[in-house]
């Protein structure tokens, strides 16, 4: 079934992905108003959230929000299809690195994570590694679907990017160490770890929620430098990506700083454009769970 699902799917993915971006954009269009207006995809999650996070907010306020939101998402989900058949051109014209300068001088002295947000466009990050020394990983969770799988891990590879799975990430680390291999890591650190693994609890929008602490472990063990990679949406189909040095000698910062802040980061990112962050995920879940020790 799972090859049947894969075979049936690709070609549609194969047929979207060499469309032109305005013929794409179109049927993101179309695609909202299917998301949005029929069948009103996650709208509850989406709502919850949302009053949750900006209760001075007036429901016609969370609203515009929310629109904005879907149409966003729309966009994404067509730019991630649109990648498996994007050239280095319009990578170089639509998702600019900034200061991609600030990583190159870094990666030279220490192997790298940088941290990224659910935030904006994630997808075509990618592009940094054509502008890197170090060989780029990136940590995922394995898709269910070992076709889809496969084809993910291709059409990332063409970008010079490896797929690690993140239960494999400290295990991959320490082969490179031990190798001296100079290595950038990059990840994404907002989802809502699992409760019986987390360490710590920290207010995320004025929400105590668990937050991860891996990548901050991890660091401190290896002595990495951090980088959190600021995303932003110029105009449609159009982004810029920042690197902020969050320390450059992870051993030496005192415990939980990497961690709070980068939960500072993204919620600055958040408060700018509430719309481009993805509200889908139930990231406040566990917020009545919360150990009495962290209240």
């Amino acid at each position: 079934m799972k090859l049947l699902a894969y075979l049936i799917t690709y070609p549609f993915i194969w047929i979207l992905s060499i469309l032109p971006f305005k013929v794409l954009y179109l049927l993101s269009d179309l695609l909202f108003f299917i998301l949005y207006r029929l069948f009103g995809y996650r709208k509850k999650v989406v709502r919850t959230n949302l009053e949750l996070v900006f209760p001075e907010k007036s429901f016609e306020e969370r609203k515009q929000i929310e629109k904005r939101f879907y149409a966003h998402l729309c966009d994404l989900f067509m730019e991630a299809l649109k990648s498996r058949a994007l050239t280095e051109a319009d990578l170089n014209r639509r998702y600019k690195l900034l200061n991609i300068e600030v990583l190159n001088r870094i990666e030279l002295e220490k192997n790298t994570f940088v941290l990224f947000a659910h935030y904006a466009n994630w997808e075509w990050s990618v592009t940094l590694n054509l502008y890197v020394k170090s060989l780029g990983f990136g940590v995922y969770q394995k898709l269910a679907n070992p076709y889809f799988d496969r084809f993910v891990r291709r059409t990332r590879a063409k970008w010079k990017l490896t797929l690690i799975e993140q239960q494999d990430t400290s295990r991959v680390i320490h082969e490179n160490a031990d190798k001296g291999l100079k290595a950038i890591y990059g990840l994404i650190s907002d989802q809502s770890p699992m409760i019986k693994k987390t360490r710590l609890w920290l207010p995320f929008m004025g929400i105590t929620v668990p937050v991860f602490t891996g990548a901050e472990g991890l660091a401190r063990k290896y002595d990495f430098a951090v980088v959190y990679a600021k995303a932003v949406k110029v105009t449609r189909g159009h982004y810029t990506l920042e690197f902020i040095p969050m320390t450059e000698s992870a051993s030496e910062t005192d415990p939980e700083f990497i961690t709070r802040r980068f939960i500072e980061l993204v919620e600055a990112q958040i408060k700018e454009s509430p719309e481009l962050y993805i509200w889908t995920h139930r990231r406040w879940k566990h917020r009545d769970k919360v150990p009495d020790e962290f209240k």
